[in-house]
């Protein structure tokens, strides 16, 4: 990708590795190119790069008043790929990884990769709380992408603090959706976040997932979003979110000191628009995570 070049206009993206002696980040991001349990072909395992290639399209700058540059106003680094994420094994190296991460940063960021790195990425940040963008329940048996959420319940993490948002109608079914409230999870259908908005929705999902202090886990499942503006991913269907609404949701809940990590996942990137609309919507959530810290801070 050939950029132009003008030392006015700095572009997101870039940043160094973690410095262990250092620490102090206010975010951190990390590849997690899971996709070997995926239940539908998936090509994800490339997204973590190309979401890095993706933010280079970007600035850093919020434009307040007054303006901030994101890369001044915060220590963001970039701490590479795991290298193979999946299986029981990978998912050990991711946790330990975030673990490690956490104690040095207050954010910590999993590029995906499909949606099974929710449940490492979470329990590897300590998470006590769940906040879920998606269209889906991922309350399926079994170890895939349809299944963390279950997987974190089973685990030990309380259902009660787990929140849904953007669960769609024609896209789940019947016996999950019973799961869900059995288990005694908030679910805040598509129609209600559309309706009520981000800012009611977001402090009603903090408020759950943060009941009792804890460190809440941020799922962004991109497939959220109207096709229209995510065809690169698998499951999204038509009438999702708009994408300003899924930035909108990110920027209020990574405002919040609480997020201490958070998963950006189920872009395929082999199977993008050509215009890369999907991955360069992913690399915009990843800015947003970093304004809403910025601003909360």
């Amino acid at each position: 990708m050939t950029l132009s070049h003008d030392p006015l206009w700095p572009r997101a993206g870039g940043w160094p590795a973690p410095d262990a002696d250092s620490g102090g980040w206010d975010a951190v991001l990390l590849g997690v190119p899971a996709w070997r349990t995926s239940l539908s072909p998936t090509g994800a395992h490339a997204t973590p790069a190309a979401v890095r290639e993706a933010l280079r399209r970007f600035s850093p700058t919020l434009l307040g008043p007054p303006p901030i540059d994101l890369a001044e106003s915060l220590r963001i680094a970039d701490a590479g790929d795991i290298a193979s994420p999946d299986g029981p094994e990978g998912e050990a190296s991711v946790r330990a990884a975030v673990a490690e991460l956490t104690a040095d940063a207050a954010l910590v960021v999993a590029l995906g990769g499909d949606n099974s790195v929710t449940c490492p990425v979470a329990q590897g940040a300590g998470a006590t709380g769940l906040i879920t963008l998606d269209a889906h329940f991922d309350l399926r048996d079994g170890v895939s992408n349809g299944s963390p959420v279950r997987r974190l319940v089973q685990d030990g993490l309380d259902p009660r603090r787990i929140v849904q948002l953007g669960i769609a109608d024609f896209a789940n079914s019947v016996a999950y959706a019973q799961r869900a409230a059995d288990l005694g999870i908030t679910v805040v259908s598509l129609d209600e976040v559309r309706r009520r908005g981000a800012a009611d929705v977001v402090a009603e999902a903090l408020e759950i997932a943060g009941a009792g202090g804890g460190a809440i886990h941020l799922d962004i499942d991109v497939d959220v979003c109207d096709r229209s503006v995510a065809p690169g991913c698998p499951a999204s269907v038509p009438g999702g979110l708009a994408a300003w609404e899924l930035r909108a949701i990110v920027r209020a809940a990574a405002s919040d000191a609480r997020v201490r990590s958070a998963d950006i996942v189920e872009v395929d990137a082999t199977a993008d628009a050509p215009d890369g609309r999907t991955v360069r919507l992913a690399a915009l959530c990843v800015l947003e995570l970093l304004a809403g810290k910025a601003i909360g801070s």
